[in-house]
């Protein structure tokens, strides 16, 4: 489970990205983290593993308090904290294999992978994921021949890879045409029900946040406003969040989308929905 107690991140000018945040994540849910720009939803996901330091607070996965931890301490704490990026981070003219591979760093020497000497244990557990995500016959192409999904596929690999209890999902879909978006959401969502994995995803797209979580955490000026399941997200919330709007056809897409698989729905079915939590007015 990762839990947050009254994270906070204040800047050296004063400003408060967040403020005060709490949040309990467990195993196998995955959270849709939305709000306006600025809200804080990429500091807090980027909180999580100390990629931004947090002012106060402190931050939880399992027992371990990842806040306390010294460099090196942090550095074996982020095996277990996958994070998926939505300009990709692949090295472009690696192959799909050695990108995958990245993954295993942490658990690498130097030297290992400086030659990307790599022992084949690792080699068994890359092939294994790429099977996973779709891209077995991909895995000799270099990052820079590969479509937007296939990048994105080969940065949900990267982090499984890792083996890790936690996902950081920052804008996975931003750069994705509507398809090709559901694709890797459903992805996501399967993936972690299958191996238990706590996830948070910071994602723009309301609509597709309601069609595929659980759960959605809403920020606005790096506090909580809403947390709940998809279906009590409704025109109120929405405001409280985003502020005044017609918001009737975003809530209506919402709908019409559960309505009924589509075609790429029909070949890879959504993972079954947990009972859903009660809302939290906030």
């Amino acid at each position: 489970m990762l839990t947050l107690s009254r994270l906070t991140k204040r800047y050296a000018k004063g400003d408060a990205a967040l403020t005060d945040v709490s949040l309990e994540v467990p195993a196998g849910q995955v959270v849709g983290l939305i709000g306006p720009s600025g809200a804080g939803k990429s500091t807090l996901i980027r909180c999580v593993n100390r990629l931004v330091e947090p002012t106060s607070g402190a931050v939880r996965l399992g027992a371990l308090d990842v806040t306390a931890l010294s460099r090196s301490g942090l550095r074996k704490a982020r095996r277990r904290m996958g994070m998926i990026f939505q300009e990709y981070a692949l090295v472009e003219r690696l192959s799909v294999m050695e990108n995958v591979l990245s993954g295993r760093l942490g658990y690498v020497g130097f030297w290992r992978a400086f030659l990307r000497r790599f022992p084949q244990a690792d080699v068994d557990r890359a092939f294994a994921v790429l099977e996973r995500v779709g891209l077995l016959d991909h895995v000799d192409k270099r990052a820079d021949e590969l479509s937007g999904g296939q990048r994105q596929r080969v940065g949900i690999a990267r982090a499984l890879v890792q083996e890790p209890d936690l996902l950081l999902v920052d804008e996975p879909t931003a750069s994705l045409d509507p398809k090709t978006s559901r694709q890797i959401m459903r992805l996501i969502v399967e993936v972690c029900a299958e191996r238990q994995l706590a996830a948070i995803v910071n994602i723009h797209d309301v609509a597709l946040a309601q069609m595929f979580v659980e759960r959605i955490v809403g920020l606005k000026a790096g506090r909580i406003v809403f947390d709940g399941p998809p279906d009590t997200l409704d025109a109120a919330a929405l405001t409280a969040i985003y502020g005044e709007e017609d918001w009737s056809r975003t809530i209506r897409d919402a709908d019409d989308a559960d309505e009924g698989p589509d075609e790429a729905d029909e070949e890879a079915p959504r993972a079954p929905r947990p009972a859903a939590l009660g809302a939290r007015a906030l």
